[in-house]
This record gives C-alpha cells, sequence and structure tokens, in this order.
C-alpha cells in the first residue's frame, strides 16, 4: 500500500498539480468590468439621442451600470444626460412611448348600440 492510502499518484489526474500550478488546460474565468468601447473620459452628450437610446430599457428606463457596462463616472454622466435630453423633449419620456404591444382594435366604433 502507498503512502497516500492507495490512491496512486496524486500529482496526475483531477487533484494533482502540473508543473503550472494545476492552471493547465482551464479556461479563465475572467471578464473585463468595464465596455472597452468607451475611454475614460468620454463624455456623453445630451444632445445626440441617438446614441443615448442604447442606455434606455424597453420599459423606459435607464439600465444600471451592471447590465451596461459602464463606470460609475460614466453612468453618472450617461443618466443625467438622459434626464436632460428627456426634459427637452429630445428622448420620449414615460413609458407609453417605448409601449411596441399591440392594442386590441374596437368591435364596433359606438359602443353597445342597439
Amino acid at each position: 500500500m502507498n503512502r497516500d492510502g492507495g490512491r496512486g499518484n496524486r500529482d496526475e489526474g483531477r487533484g494533482g498539480r502540473d508543473d503550472n500550478g494545476g492552471r493547465e488546460g482551464r479556461k479563465s474565468n475572467v471578464r473585463s468590468k468595464y465596455r472597452t468601447e468607451y475611454a475614460g473620459d468620454h463624455n456623453f452628450d445630451y444632445k445626440d439621442p441617438a446614441s443615448l437610446t442604447r442606455f434606455v430599457g424597453d420599459a423606459g428606463k435607464i439600465t444600471p451600470a451592471r447590465i451596461s457596462k459602464l463606470s460609475l463616472s460614466q453612468q453618472k454622466q450617461v443618466s443625467s444626460a438622459v434626464k436632460k435630453s428627456r426634459n427637452l423633449a429630445l428622448l420620449p419620456s414615460g413609458t407609453d412611448a417605448y409601449d411596441t404591444s399591440p392594442r386590441p382594435e374596437l368591435i364596433s366604433p359606438v359602443p353597445f348600440e342597439a
């Protein structure tokens, strides 16, 4: 019986380590925290509603930073730019503007006609 309790060579197989400290063949789960297409000094302009619509969801809400992958300062810039743009009516405000669900048609133009 071996010293390790009959389990064979522990340096091989699932629980063992190789020359790289056990990292050989493993997939790295490191993801970038922030969006790389915007530099740190990028300014979000309230006069450009086309670029701001990327950060407004289907319900008309501003997407959170964990979903939009923006840093804290960029998220503050986006939220203030969206609010200014809504105030100037460059972006629609409220959920009715973003509602794309079809409305049911009326059966007759005059209801309860006898």
